[in-house]
């Protein structure tokens, strides 16, 4: 066998169909796409759409509400990405890490209401954060390494 002999398995290509190209084409006339309606002219997609009958989607229960006005917005990082910069050196951890320190490495984009530290990956250098909240695996994951997790305290409720 040659390297000239190479082939493709019979059928793995396939010639576009030339679509309105007479009536000995078979495929000529209407383009094999019938006769009038939406469907037969150019430019037309129906996502979703099922002849005027009301849409699954809108049929379907409504459940829940999001107060956007009281949500909170988080910039996520996880302890992984934390352990990559700082061996990358892009993350200084001799001082506390907080929102300022992780945006200027790149970790954290967003957050308008601070940073949120999630536990996924895994951090073996000592880091002292300063952040908005912390999931228990991350705080339980930080305080193996030797440092620290420092969260705002939570106001008492007055009743």
């Amino acid at each position: 066998m040659n390297l000239n002999d190479l082939r493709d398995n019979a059928g793995a290509r396939h010639r576009r169909i030339r679509v309105g190209r007479g009536i000995g084409s078979g495929k000529g006339k209407t383009s094999a796409r019938g006769q009038k309606g939406q469907k037969s002219r150019s430019g037309v997609a129906i996502k979703g759409f099922e002849g005027g009958q009301m849409p699954l989607h809108m049929r379907l229960p409504k459940r829940g509400f999001t107060n956007a006005k009281f949500t909170k917005d988080y910039a996520e990082v996880n302890l992984g990405m934390v352990q990559k910069a700082i061996d990358a050196g892009k993350l200084d951890v001799s001082g506390v890490v907080d929102h300022e320190v992780l945006k200027g490495a790149g970790l954290a984009r967003g957050g308008k209401d601070g940073v949120r530290l999630l536990g996924k990956g895994e951090l073996t250098a000592k880091v002292e954060f300063n952040v908005a909240g912390a999931s228990k695996g991350a705080v339980a994951a930080v305080e193996k390494a030797g440092g620290k997790v420092i969260l705002p305290v939570k106001e008492a409720a007055e009743a």
